[in-house]
């Protein structure tokens, strides 16, 4: 691994960690290079396969995973979990973590300018690769996301507060710019997929149907939806204004549980969102109270200001 000792602060840095963060981050700026040049860089949203799970692999997923990969390569990252291979690779026999990532979220949004991103989850590892990753996700020591979008920026947390930076395209760095982010509580926002709702379970209907009513509705204001299909760019925008985003479980085969995953999508979110304040459940119970039976294990995720969230919890205590 080549270390970046340059590109990141240590200000709030845990130091042992500052050596796989910096890659983290000089990575994520070539691979921000290479989506500000858009079709210049090659048809980066052109379908090459799918993954284990069925879904479709873009160029730009796949040599987002080879770049991080390659990266991370003889540092002290032991196991490799991605989104875009079917099993942990060992890159590191003296590695003392376990990192867990989607390369590049979103990836429906590559080819109309959305912002996409980069998710990932730090354990500390253990001898095999199941039990490093197949833990509550409150044993994360580190999780957070890069968001590629009119800026870049490196959203992380630790387990004391989440921080934000922003890459100086110029210096070619990362630059604090919040030590302390704070969910807001007082969004009128709401993010779901509404093309669903035929699927969803009442607990879920319930709570939504609330919104919509607005003024005349229990919750006696009116609400506006929001949907970019990039779970960063959701997230981001949540940490930024509030609100809340729902991505249940439904009645249609194989969405059972939701279509993120728990150990890099669900797990790094809902320790973003908690360390500054918010709350993320799978609709009833805390994300970080559960784990994952496999690597690419789905759960449902609602996230976002807690009495929003809450509210949902409670809807579905009221329908059991």
């Amino acid at each position: 691994m080549t270390t970046h000792p340059d590109v990141l602060p240590h200000d709030l840095i845990p130091e042992a960690l500052y050596p796989t963060l910096s890659t983290l981050c000089a990575v994520s700026i070539d691979v921000a290079g290479v989506i500000a040049r858009g079709t210049l860089s090659g048809a980066l949203a052109e379908q090459v396969g799918e993954n284990t799970d069925g879904d479709n692999q873009k160029a730009l997923d796949v040599m987002a995973d080879e770049m991080f990969e390659a990266a991370l390569r003889g540092g002290d990252v032991r196991w490799y979990g991605s989104e875009e291979q079917e099993d942990a690779l060992l890159l590191s026999e003296n590695g003392k973590y376990a990192l867990a990532i989607d390369p590049l979220d979103g990836s429906s949004n590559i080819d109309v300018n959305v912002s996409i991103g980069t998710i990932f989850s730090i354990f500390d590892t253990k001898e095999g690769a199941e039990e490093s990753f197949l833990r509550p996700a409150k044993e994360q020591i580190a999780g957070g996301y890069i968001l590629y979008g009119p800026a870049t920026c490196l959203v992380v947390t630790f387990g004391n507060g989440t921080q934000q930076y922003i890459l100086d395209p110029v210096k070619g760095v990362f630059v604090l710019v919040e030590a302390a982010m704070q969910v807001p509580e007082t969004s009128k926002e709401f993010a779901i997929n509404a093309s669903n709702y035929r699927h969803w379970t009442k607990p879920v209907r319930a709570y939504i149907d609330d919104c919509l009513e607005g003024m005349n509705g229990p919750r006696g204001k009116d609400f506006n939806m929001r949907w970019v299909g990039s779970l960063v760019a959701e997230t981001h925008r949540i940490l930024t204004r509030g609100g809340i985003f729902l991505y249940p479980g439904d009645s249609r085969p194989g969405y059972e549980n939701g279509r993120l995953r728990m150990v890099y999508e669900c797990a790094p979110i809902a320790f973003v969102i908690e360390q500054a304040g918010g709350m993320a459940t799978n609709g009833e119970v805390p994300i970080l109270d559960q784990q994952a039976t496999t690597l690419h294990g789905r759960i449902p995720l609602v996230f976002g200001s807690t009495d929003k969230v809450q509210r949902v919890a409670d809807h579905h205590t009221l329908t059991a």
